[in-house]
């Protein structure tokens, strides 16, 4: 995105309020400009400020994006982000698919922006923190009125060696769940499934019994992508835990060596081999999941629930245009009950960080500035402003909620910058109309957190992952596809996890271990 020009000429230097010394140019990152190192005060900004106004605060900020259009710096809900919280801002975009990518570079290059998100607690962000990369923010979250409410669950689990070195992105604990096709179920005349086995039944209705009512043998169950959050949901239900366990010796095992691990791969194989999921989920885009659903080609979706809501309005976009009445087409749904009962996994209770750079912003007067603005983020209003846009323009109140415009020109004004929310915390924006659906998605994620089964190594911070890890889950997860395509059989998963303890499992195995102990278990 083009910087803003005129941001830039009344902005090179850097500004200072000479009572307080806290600077007004923060987070620039592009090279070969020429505004001067932060830090200095003889900056003719600095000689004329009044002791009792502080310039704009400049922020470079880098964020994610899913649309296919990001907003312009011009965009009313910018500018009205800018004057609530006395800032000038640029935003640097990267598609959500090659995000990890742009932030790789962007932190390899050393020329990073004030603000960036990073999206899980990846190898570079890790070494980057230990390296003295990025704030640690622990200390200072205590002096600001919504930081310091953030759940110590959920810093631990986001933390790098028991530091904060990120505020995180506040996401329910019992996030995922079941997406039906209501109409299918209702034609083939089953109820939801409340076991394993009825889930199974239900997926072989809806590809052996015409659910879509067309006279064709075109369907199927459910469909699947390359993601494999949904595999790791239904492993969950055959009592496998999650991502580590403990075996008969008190020792955390990886969840691939369990014996509910094996029960579940079979399941998948079966029903692979029954054609009752998609035959290519080893190369689907998860970007087209829902246009199975749409299309009357898949009835099942397990994933985020939260995606009911928009896979909601697609379907029924859909079926208008096949004169289908109106109605609502899909449901949401909790787990299963497998051999341990119901059992749900669940999310760290964050999706990814927003951390700060201590190259770009150099000073413990500059981090409280950036601190002062993030925590802010989280008032109601910003938030309402960030999610929602402004009144009038981007949505109206009603008696039961809001309700957006559907207009794209003015969606793409506001779309994506909420990535930089926080939420703790809590989500305090103003909700949309709460339909029969929506307030069903917020009872079934509420319901879930009872049945969730914890990661124990949350917490942890391994070196071995660190270094090996990508190459680790690789190999677990490339041996379980080739297992629910027959390119193996349980021989060659055998050998697979020979080759994952050998390239570096072991290691992994071990230190995790210790990690377990030495961190009170």
């Amino acid at each position: 995105m083009a910087t803003n020009k005129k941001s830039l000429q009344r902005g090179i230097t850097l500004a200072l309020v000479s009572a307080v010394g806290l600077t007004g140019m923060i987070g620039c990152s592009n090279g070969g400009n020429s505004k001067e190192p932060a830090g200095n005060s003889t900056s003719p900004a600095a000689n004329s400020a009044s002791p009792t106004t502080q310039p704009p605060l400049n922020l470079d900020i880098m964020l994610p994006s899913f649309g296919t259009e990001s907003p312009k710096e011009d965009s009313p809900v910018i500018q009205a982000l800018e004057k609530a919280t006395n800032t000038k801002l640029h935003f640097e975009w990267a598609p959500n698919s090659s995000y990890g990518d742009k932030y790789n570079i962007t932190l390899a290059s050393g020329k990073m922006p004030a603000i960036m998100v990073v999206q899980s607690k990846t190898a570079s962000f890790v070494n980057a923190a230990r390296s003295g990369a990025f704030w640690e923010l622990g200390p200072y979250l205590k002096d600001y009125p919504n930081l310091s409410k953030a759940n110590p669950i959920t810093l631990k689990n986001s933390s790098v060696d028991g530091k904060v070195y990120g505020l995180y992105r506040t996401r329910p604990l019992g996030r995922n769940g079941m997406m039906i096709r209501q109409d299918w179920l209702e034609n083939v005349g089953l109820q939801p499934p409340k076991t394993i086995d009825d889930f199974y039944n239900v997926l072989k209705a809806f590809a052996a019994q015409d659910p879509d009512k067309n006279g064709k043998a075109d369907t199927y169950g459910m469909v699947i992508t390359k993601y494999n959050l949904p595999w790791e949901m239904m492993q969950t239900w055959f009592g496998a835990p999650n991502k580590w366990g403990m075996d008969a010796n008190g020792k955390l095992t990886p969840v691939h060596f369990t014996s509910e691990y094996m029960d579940a791969l079979r399941f998948f194989k079966k029903l692979y081999d029954e054609k009752l999921i998609n035959q290519d989920f080893a190369v689907m885009d998860s970007a087209k999941w829902v246009e199975p659903l749409a299309g009357n080609q898949a009835g099942v979706v397990l994933g985020e629930a939260d995606g009911v809501v928009p896979f909601e309005n697609r379907v029924e976009e859909a079926m208008k245009k096949l004169n289908k009445p109106e109605r609502q087409y899909l449901d949401i749904f909790g787990d299963v009950a497998g051999p341990k009962g119901i059992r749900n996994l669940p999310t760290t209770g964050y999706a990814g960080l927003v951390h700060i750079s201590k190259s770009t912003v150099k000073t413990e007067a500059e981090l409280k500035r950036v601190l002062t603005f993030l925590d802010k983020l989280s008032d109601a209003d910003m938030q309402n402003l960030l999610y929602n846009g402004i009144e009038g323009r981007h949505y109206t109140k009603t008696a039961n909620g809001i309700e957006a415009t559907t207009d794209k020109a003015l969606l793409v004004e506001k779309v994506d910058i909420s990535q930089v929310l926080t939420n703790i915390p809590e989500n305090k924006a103003l909700q949309a109309v709460v339909t029969p659906l929506r307030a069903k998605l917020t009872k079934v994620q509420k319901d879930n957190e009872a049945f969730v089964v914890p990661d124990p190594t949350s917490p942890l911070v391994s070196t071995v992952y660190t270094q090996k890890g990508a190459q680790l889950d690789n190999i677990a997860n490339d041996a379980r596809t080739k297992f629910i395509v027959g390119q193996i059989d349980e021989a060659g998963l055998k050998a697979a996890n020979e080759l994952w303890l050998k390239s570096g499992g072991e290691d992994l195995i071990k230190e995790m271990n210790e990690l377990y102990v030495a961190n009170g278990k």
